[in-house]
């Protein structure tokens, strides 16, 4: 037993001719922080509003139609932002929705979007697309910042309380009934969509 820990004590000590494997640990240690740190940090500036707009397909389109919205302006002052609405925040969902949103990139490098007709004509595509996805997550990103525990249903507008109570009770999620919150719904929606 002694031997077996000598011998792995000195392969770590120095697995090559030049540098000792602790050495190399170490700064694959330092390396890895410095590399997260920037990873981090990368991931954190793509979701900031300045880099949603940035590109004229965004700016020029939904970015106008967010900017008369509730959720840009407000008697609170609160305001959600793309990634609030667009992006989870736990680490797991946040890196599949980043990876999946690289093929929405790919759409703007060979140009699927580039113009308003061309924006137009893909509209109900994309919105489809993001109503099936804050569907399957329960609408995850909404409950970040609304929920049913929260409602105060008596400071409700009456027809609010009672949607939002069939909501609760048929366990429907946000997207259900508010397509079309921060953006305009596009034209040619099924009638179950409206």
């Amino acid at each position: 037993m002694a031997s077996k820990t000598a011998t792995l004590w000195a392969t770590l000590k120095k697995p090559s001719a030049k540098y000792s494997l602790l050495a190399l640990l170490a700064v694959g240690f330092v390396s890895g922080v410095f590399f997260w740190g920037g990873f981090n940090t990368a991931m954190e500036a793509t979701n900031q509003l300045e880099f949603c707009v940035s590109c004229h397909e965004m700016n020029d389109n939904v970015y106008q139609e967010y900017k008369k919205t509730i959720h840009y302006t407000n008697r609170t002052g609160v305001r959600a932002v793309c990634s609030d609405c667009h992006v989870p925040k736990d680490w797991s969902h946040k890196m599949i929705r980043k990876i999946q949103a690289s093929a929405e990139v790919w759409g703007k490098l060979v140009g699927t979007i580039d113009t308003k007709e061309k924006f137009e004509a893909n509209r109900l595509r994309l919105a489809e697309h993001e109503w099936a996805r804050m569907k399957a997550s329960d609408s995850r990103e909404c409950r970040n910042c609304h929920s049913f525990e929260g409602m105060d249903t008596e400071k409700q507008k009456l027809r609010g309380a009672k949607m939002h109570k069939i909501a609760q009770d048929e366990k429907q999620t946000c997207i259900d009934c508010h397509k079309g919150i921060a953006h305009q719904k596009p034209k040619g929606m099924k009638e179950d969509d409206e």
